[in-house]
């Protein structure tokens, strides 16, 4: 591995105008497709094998007409303090801000409150369903500001009107400023810690290109295979995180060749030879724990893996090419000044760096550092015991958008269950009475405790399907809903047995209900295969059992973590204010195993470029202690430094108004930071300083049956500049002052 990616590195320095084309080219072509593919419409989740997704299926099949129904907004209005909606001023009001709809030319209806019963019992709120031909990402400027008038109109007459449904979903800012302020803290980062512009600049340069080509892949592909923009933000954020840090790597490694003496596309070769064999194992980790979100079964979570794992795989290609190709065209600017100044070798000698410091700290109390942070990780880990698992719905998002009002008002006026309806679906097709056995259901639900009402049945053309709609006493994301959903469909499969019908309950409350529940049954088989994996592939790099073991044991710790940051944020409102949330409740359903899926990845990086120093240092003869001081001395500082970058890059999109992506960037963010800082720089040197030459212990039957993957870049000591030659050619020795 490490003598492929040595031919590798110094191919692309010698051809760095052709490797810099075929990039350029690559980002050219993929933004074009991205500018010329159509807009896509975010889908519904879905969860193939429950019970809520087995209704909805059914629903297309027996009410296909309802499928051509395009967006749906809600016109919501409040009479003022002391009034009706009911009274003629008001009345007059809201039928001609709905008569400006008339005739628009995408609506397709528009409901009068008065006239199908939408008013509440006080007669102070009343809502209108407008139903449009077009999807939400179709619907024209002209539509929508033909939608904000009619509410206007009324506001005008002296009404409150707020606007919920999903006609004005695609409007919604996707972020703000913060994630610009995340990536103006890893150019500083990569500043100080590189001590070059140049160096810097390149390194985000490279992480550029490829989130170019990831994010422009990605929506131009959403529309046929159905990405949403959850899918594109996630490969964003992967893509910047992951593309700064293997670049940096690599640039690190390039420099310290050079101040060794070496040439420069010897020293690229070199660099590309072992940090990017880390590069490369570091980046299969995160590729198989993304991928392996597919066994949890849900589609947007396998599309989420997919295009956050295409955004990895790209990451790895272009420091494995473009970064070295780069070194050839900025030269010695690469280099820090100090070095470039010099005119030989850089010298040893002087106080040791921070890392050097605190390794040795680390070896003289191992027990005491591996106690605190142990227990320290313990107690933040605490309120996730408490966790609860829900999907955001408007409910979620800030009181200054018009959506979260129209939610309140409705509320309010009808009840928290009325914005979450459940949708009971009686197959009847093996029933013998139709009539008889639907109002035997209807009965049944009405006799729930907890149901406040049950609409009336709603047939299929044939009759041998019938909906009702039944609205909780309780919110949507409850844990009273969560039992009352449960309850119903107990009671009704007594009427399934009396009657033949098939009687399930569905809708979007109980879809998240069940996604939920699909997700904690999936959290053991995922961990299974994505850690058993990982520790495989782990074994074969560090060619040790404990180190492996070790390393999944950590992530465990951090992940824990992480999770009750999420649940003390986001359920418990710690600090809530801090980042713009204002409304608490259940963390989204999806978070705890996509977290689970970047960071133990994200948290393998670390592991491979810190450890991957120390086993180096180790097969050269070095002692255990002295090994682990070697890691630090070589790779702290910039483990450290790629921490921080990632950190600030997720912790950037915390900013954003959708709710997935800002508990992601919440839960990213201080994963990466607990694992980084707390697990990796100091419970995993403690633990090693414990083994001692345990730690890298291998049973000699897995020592002969595993491959040599060479990551320490053994096959490359022949490569010395000066007396090495590299398939029969060469290498010449450079002092590092000249290029």
């Amino acid at each position: 591995m490490a003598a492929f990616l040595y031919r590798i590195g110094r191919w692309a320095f010698r051809r760095r105008r052709l490797v810099g084309g075929l990039w350029l080219g690559a980002v050219v072509l993929a933004i074009a497709a991205a500018a010329l593919a159509p807009a896509a419409e975010d889908e519904d989740l879905s969860m193939p094998g429950t019970e809520s997704q087995k209704a909805f299926d059914l629903l297309d099949q027996r009410f296909p007409q309802d499928n051509a129904q395009g967006a749906e907004a809600r016109l919501v209005f409040q009479a003022p303090d002391g009034q009706r909606v009911t009274a003629q001023q008001s009345r007059a009001a809201v039928e001609e801000a709905l008569g400006s709809l008339d005739n628009g030319e995408q609506v397709a209806s528009a409901t009068d409150p008065y006239g199908t019963g939408a008013v509440s019992e006080d007669g102070t709120i009343a809502y209108s369903t407008v139903t449009y031909t077009a999807d939400a990402v179709d619907l024209t400027a002209q539509t929508k500001t033909a939608l904000e008038n009619a509410a206007s109109r009324a506001r005008d007459a002296g009404l409150t009107v707020e606007i919920g449904g999903s006609a004005l979903d695609a409007e919604e800012a996707m972020g703000g400023t913060t994630e610009v302020v995340g990536v103006v803290v890893a150019a500083v980062v990569l500043v100080l810690a590189l001590g070059s512009l140049v160096a810097a600049g390149l390194s985000l340069l490279t992480a550029f290109v490829g989130v170019a080509v990831a994010f422009g892949l990605v929506s131009a592909l959403a529309a046929p295979l159905g990405l949403t923009s959850t899918v594109a933000i996630l490969t964003l954020m992967l893509g910047l995180a992951v593309g700064i840090d293997y670049a940096l790597f690599i640039t690190s490694r390039f420099r310290d060749e050079r101040a060794r003496g070496s040439d420069p596309e010897e020293a690229a070769g070199r660099a590309v030879g072992t940090a990017g064999s880390a590069v490369v194992f570091a980046g299969a980790t995160v590729f198989i724990a993304l991928v392996g979100l597919g066994v949890v079964g849900i589609p947007e979570l396998t599309k989420m893996g997919l295009g956050g794992a295409g955004a990895v795989a790209l990451a790895v290609l272009v420091a494995l090419t473009l970064v070295p190709a780069l070194f050839g065209f900025f030269g010695r600017r690469v280099l820090s000044r100090a070095v470039r100044r010099a005119t030989g070798p850089a010298a040893g000698g002087g106080r040791p760096g921070l890392g050097t410091r605190w390794a040795r700290f680390v070896l003289r109390r191992p027990v005491a550092v591996l106690m605190i942070t142990g227990l320290g990780l313990g107690a933040v880990a605490l309120p996730a015991l408490s966790l609860e698992l829900g999907l955001p719905g408007d409910e979620s998002k800030s009181v200054e958008t018009t959506q979260r009002r129209a939610y309140d008002l409705l509320s309010e006026g009808f009840g928290p269950g009325f914005n979450g309806p459940l949708t009971v679906v009686v197959d009847m097709s093996a029933a013998p009475d139709t009539r008889a056995t639907t109002d035997l259901v209807v009965r049944t639900v009405r006799a729930v405790d907890g149901i406040a009402s049950v609409g009336e049945p709603v047939f299929s053309r044939t009759e041998d399907t019938a909906v009702l709609t039944a609205v909780p006493r309780t919110a949507p994301n409850s844990g009273e809903t969560k039992d009352l959903v449960h309850t119903l469909r107990d009671t009704v499969s007594g009427v399934e047995a009396d009657t033949g019908a098939d009687v399930l309950v569905t809708g979007t409350t109980a879809m998240n209900i069940d996604i939920s529940e699909a997700m904690s049954d999936a959290l053991v088989p995922y961990l299974t295969v994505v850690i058993g994996l990982a520790v495989l592939l782990l074994t074969v790099v560090f060619r040790s059992i404990l180190v492996p073991v070790k390393a999944a044991l950590g992530f465990l710790l951090s992940v824990g973590a992480a999770f009750g940051v999420l649940v003390a944020v986001f359920q418990w409102g710690w600090a809530a204010d801090l980042i713009g949330i204002e409304q608490t409740g259940p963390v989204m359903s999806l978070m705890p195993i996509l977290i689970i899926g970047i960071v133990f990845g994200l948290a393998m990086d670390y592991e491979v470029f810190l450890v991957s120093r120390m086993r180096e240092a180790h097969v050269h003869g070095a002692s255990p202690g002295e090994a682990i001081v070697s890691g630090f001395r070589h790779s702290g500082r910039v483990v450290a430094a790629a921490a921080i970058i990632m950190t600030s890059v997720f912790a950037g999109f915390i900013g954003m108004s959708n709710p997935t992506i800002q508990t992601m960037g919440v839960g990213l963010a201080a994963a990466v930071a607990f694992d980084a800082f707390v697990v990796r720089m100091a419970i995993a040197p403690a633990v090693l300083a414990l083994l001692g030459r345990r730690a890298w212990w291998l049973p000699r039957i897995l020592d002969r049956v595993l491959p040599n993957v060479d990551i320490e870049g053994e096959a490359l000591t022949g490569h010395v500049p000066g007396h090495a030659t590299e398939l029969g050619t060469p290498v010449r020795q450079l002092p590092v002052g000249r290029d």
